[in-house]
């Protein structure tokens, strides 16, 4: 009996399925996401870029615990997989229109995403755009190391960009620079040509 039960594929279903709507209406499990999504817009905005950035463990476990935060806010106590869907395909959707009305309107665009923050200018680092974006020299460094530079000297120019994501570009050779690694490939190349006239010689 207890077995038969355990298997009742039809129940079981049932139970997944079954929207919970207890105290709540179809328009507010709809709502709920919503004004959730407006919130983290709003939030994220304020809180600057440097959280989507993820600098350091701190913002990682900020955006981690963010979603478990706000989930009961948008299913309420409805923990049936019908339930969850009509939250996803929410916020789905209201991203897809906020997405295509902002590709069309660029300035409202720029006013919720912000604009892009100059770090480092001409070689030198801009520490009050560091103190603005509150991010410190070691995040700075360490965020260059992963895109291949060994040290902030090899940049030119880094912009921490609205989404987040930091952008280097790396410092033009100087003159003296580019004459003497052409001088080191000149002596390379007649280092083998001697050669090859010896191997021929003998």
């Amino acid at each position: 009996m207890l077995l038969a039960q355990a298997w009742d594929l039809k129940s079981s279903f049932e139970h997944m399925l079954l929207v919970d709507f207890g105290q709540s209406t179809l328009l507010e499990k709809i709502l709920r996401p919503i004004l959730v999504y407006v919130f983290l817009i709003a939030g994220l905005r304020l809180a600057g870029k440097r959280e989507l950035a993820q600098l350091n463990p701190f913002d990682l476990i900020v955006l981690l615990t963010l979603s478990n935060t706000v989930q009961n806010a948008i299913i309420g106590a409805d923990n049936s997989v019908s339930g969850g869907m009509i939250g996803a395909i929410t916020l789905l959707a209201v991203n897809a229109l906020v997405v295509r009305f902002l590709y069309n309107h660029a300035k409202i665009d720029r006013f919720i995403e912000g604009d892009c923050a100059v770090l480092i200018e001409g070689g030198k680092v801009l520490m009050d755009q560091l103190q603005k974006e509150l991010i410190t020299l070691t995040e700075l460094e360490s965020a260059a190391h992963k895109q291949g530079f060994a040290s902030l000297s090899e940049i030119d120019r880094a912009v921490l960009e609205p989404g987040g994501s930091l952008s280097f570009i790396g410092s033009a050779p100087s003159p003296e620079t580019e004459r003497h690694q052409q001088l080191v490939e000149k002596l390379e190349q007649l280092s083998r040509e001697i050669s090859a006239l010896r191997e021929k010689s003998v």
